[in-house]
């Protein structure tokens, strides 16, 4: 299980430092693909934690395919999100602040299907984001998205 805090001065001091990669991966109507996270509940883009023989761009392809079974590419950049206020605490006692860059991907091969880290994938439509329980830093990363911004969001 994990816990997200933001801006939270109750808040666990972060022990380590995960560089991540997370993709907005689009279908050709426009529909964003979402996973119904199954440690919290709360619906997310596909993402993780890069590995020591990955680049970025590596990690956000590998991650698409374990939590989703889709293969994809990647096409562009949404923008970093490196926010000291943002905290996930683990029950194994890891306390992380993370370091993300969200990509934007398409699909180019795969089955869509349900990993152990998910309870749910479904391509959803804009509209219908904010009917759907989400962090808030997975809200910030859609909106980046959906501004269609001439440059990637750093922050």
């Amino acid at each position: 299980m994990r816990t997200e805090y933001y801006d939270d001065p109750d808040a666990p001091e972060p022990n380590s430092l995960v560089v991540a990669a997370s993709a907005v991966v689009t279908d050709d109507t426009g529909r964003i693909l979402l996973q119904r996270r199954r440690d919290n509940g709360l619906w997310a883009l596909p993402g993780g934690g890069m590995d020591m023989s990955e680049s970025l761009p590596g990690t956000a392809v590998r991650e698409v395919k374990e939590e989703t079974g889709l293969e994809v590419e990647i096409t562009g950049l949404v923008g970093t999100y490196t926010d000291p206020r943002h905290v996930i605490a683990y029950t194994d006692g890891e306390v992380r602040r993370q370091f993300n860059v969200c990509f934007t991907a398409r699909v180019v091969g795969g089955q869509l299907a349900i990993s152990e880290e998910s309870t749910e994938l479904r391509f959803v439509p804009p509209e219908e984001l904010a009917d759907l329980p989400m962090h808030h830093t997975q809200r910030l990363r859609l909106r980046h998205f959906l501004e269609r911004r001439e440059q990637p969001y750093l922050g």
